[in-house]
Order: C-alpha cells, then sequence, then structure tokens
C-alpha cells in the first residue's frame, strides 16, 4: 500500500480487513466488487412491478453512540429507517446498501457498527449487496462517524399503498415504537445534555435503566408483521413515524379532504417521552410533531379488513393498538381528548 496514504491520514489495509470481515457476517463472497448485484426471480417480479427506492441515515442519534462507545445497534437503526419507509409505499424490500464515513477506521468499532447492519438486514430478509467505508480524516473528527443507508424494495404497481386507497370510516391500528427510534435528538439531546447535563449512566427512576440503554434502543423493523397484511392486500395505507412525529407522517398517508382523528389515550406513551416534556418544558405540539408517541407505524384499515389484519398481526405476535379512525376533514390530524379534539 501507499505509505504516503498512509501518512496522511489513510489506512488502505484497514479498509481490507474490514471488507474481509463483513464478507463473512454477511455471508455475502461478492461483497467488494464495483457493483452490487440482486437477481430478480420469478417471485420477486410482479406483473407490473415497480422498484421502490429509499435512503435515510441516522441522524444525531450517532453521537449518543459514539458518546457511549456502544456501535452495535446503530446499524439495525440505519437499516430499518430505510426498509421501514419500503414497507410503507407497500413494496417488499429486496436490497441494501449502506455508506460509512469517518476520521479513522478503528477495526473494533467499524466492526461493530457493520454487524448491526448485517443484523438488521437479517432481520428485514434483506440482502446486503454492497457499501462503501471512507476514511476522510480532514472531514470527521477522530472518533467521529457518519452513516447512510440505500434500500430497494419491489411491488406490483396495483398494489402500491396510496392515499387514494383511504376511505372515511377506515380504522387506524398502531404498531408500537420501541422507544424514540431515530428521531428527534437534536431536541432530546439538547434537553438532556445541554440544558440540564445529564450524563449517559444517569438511572431515572421512571425509566428504571440508564440513559444510555434508553436512547439507543434499536428501531424495530415491521417486515415480518407487516410483509404478511400486503400480500393479502389488507391494508390502504401505511404511515411511518419519523422525522415529524404522529402529525407530519400521518397526514402524509392520507388524502387532503380526510383526516386521521386519534383517541389520545388509546395507546401507551413510552416514559422517556413524558420525561422530556417535562424536562424540557415541552407543549402537546411539540411532542406530537417531533416523536412518535409510541407508534412506530399507523395502519390506514378499511372496516372489513380489521378482524383478518388484527388476526394476522396475532399470529406475527405484533403488538398493536386500535388508535383512531378517519374522517371527514380539513385538519390531517386531529387528536380526541376527554370528549374534545384538538
Amino acid at each position: 500500500m501507499s505509505d504516503a496514504y498512509k501518512r496522511a491520514g489513510v489506512d488502505i489495509n484497514a479498509g481490507y480487513e474490514v471488507l474481509k470481515t463483513v464478507k463473512q457476517m454477511s455471508g455475502n463472497a461478492q461483497l467488494g466488487a464495483f457493483g452490487g448485484l440482486f437477481p430478480l426471480t420469478a417471485d420477486a417480479v410482479a406483473n407490473d412491478p415497480v422498484l421502490v427506492a429509499g435512503t435515510d441515515g441516522v441522524g444525531t442519534k450517532l453521537l449518543v453512540a459514539i458518546e457511549a462507545h456502544q456501535h452495535t445497534t446503530i446499524g439495525i437503526d440505519l437499516v430499518a429507517m430505510c426498509v421501514n419507509d419500503i414497507l410503507a409505499q407497500g413494496a417488499t424490500p429486496q436490497f441494501f446498501l449502506d455508506y460509512l464515513g469517518l476520521g479513522h477506521t478503528d477495526q473494533q468499532r467499524v466492526k461493530d457498527i457493520l454487524a448491526g447492519v448485517v443484523d438488521g438486514c437479517q432481520q428485514a430478509h434483506t440482502a446486503l449487496i454492497g457499501g462503501e467505508t471512507a476514511e476522510m480524516p480532514d472531514m470527521y473528527g477522530q472518533d467521529h462517524y457518519d452513516l447512510a443507508g440505500f434500500a430497494v424494495g419491489i411491488a406490483n404497481r396495483a398494489d402500491l399503498l396510496k392515499p387514494d386507497n383511504v376511505q372515511a370510516g377506515d380504522v387506524l391500528i398502531g404498531l408500537p415504537s420501541n422507544g424514540l427510534h431515530s428521531n428527534g435528538f437534536s431536541l432530546v439531546r439538547e434537553i438532556l445534555f445541554k440544558q440540564h447535563d445529564f450524563k449517559l449512566n444517569h438511572v431515572f427512576e421512571e425509566l428504571g435503566h440508564d440513559l444510555q440503554t434508553e436512547l439507543l434502543r434499536p428501531t424495530t423493523i415491521y417486515v415480518d408483521s407487516v410483509q404478511p397484511l400486503l400480500q393479502a392486500k389488507l391494508v390502504a395505507s401505511i404511515a411511518h413515524i419519523t422525522g415529524g412525529g404522529l402529525i407530519e407522517n400521518v397526514a402524509r398517508a392520507l388524502p387532503s379532504d380526510l383526516s386521521a382523528t386519534f383517541k389520545a389515550g388509546s395507546w401507551p406513551v413510552p416514559a422517556i417521552m413524558t420525561l422530556l416534556a417535562e424536562l424540557g418544558d415541552l407543549t402537546i405540539t411539540d411532542l406530537r410533531s417531533t416523536f412518535n408517541l409510541g407508534l412506530g407505524m399507523v395502519l390506514a384499515v378499511h372496516p372489513e379488513n380489521l378482524a383478518a389484519v388484527t388476526a394476522s398481526l396475532t399470529v406475527t405476535q405484533q403488538a398493536f393498538y386500535q388508535v383512531g379512525s378517519v374522517q371527514v376533514g380539513n385538519d390531517p390530524v386531529v387528536f380526541e381528548e376527554a370528549g374534545h379534539a384538538n
């Protein structure tokens, strides 16, 4: 290798070792080629196939992982953010690629990060077909890195989930989140570490464990529970609750003349979110427009399909809540509390 390049801060041999490790973890010997290959089998190709692509990152949750020196689950977050978006379009995730940019190739840390990516792909039944690890010492600090992902799924055009599929009277089913998932962390960090100077090992009685454990809960991947519903054509529309919280994301899954009416109190809100509201003096609107409030996905289901949906979710051992309904209205999202809406 080039000694000059190594003196400039880039260790190519370390990168080669990382590639060997990822090949072993993923079981894909083709990794390292100039492009990733993915065969479209007869089962995957629909009558009128449409490819659905999504890309995302993990945001400033990475800073928590870096501070905690805990990198083994952040890759699950990355995969989840991408494949859940594809599910929300009504498509089956097929393959995934990752990008890791860092200031220094610490082989154990990179192995931990990519182990999470491999784990996430396995949970999503999605092939890891390639990626890039770029060592850029003048772009990132010694211990800092950034992580991005790209996923592609496939669907029959007629089966794509669109807002126009939703009708007045549809039932809203919420699938619980695993805490904060990967959104709102700039606000989380502002409240916990800047306004109040808590440490990651601080234990709140409301949580029952330290902040590190709570904040690094990996984002739930919903492929196993949602895919059977898509195959049976039981869902009208899906909202993946990410940045923008319930208000913005549920609105994206509805036509403009319909309103999602949530029954406040019909599902449990994670303790970390009520704790953040108290510590940060957040309004209810702040919470609803920033965090998932305990719902990682919201499904709009025609009433005649409700029994089949709940039966399928029960079979896949997916917890769920009936959280509201779709009604005619101009406000995209409404919350009903104690007999009145706001």
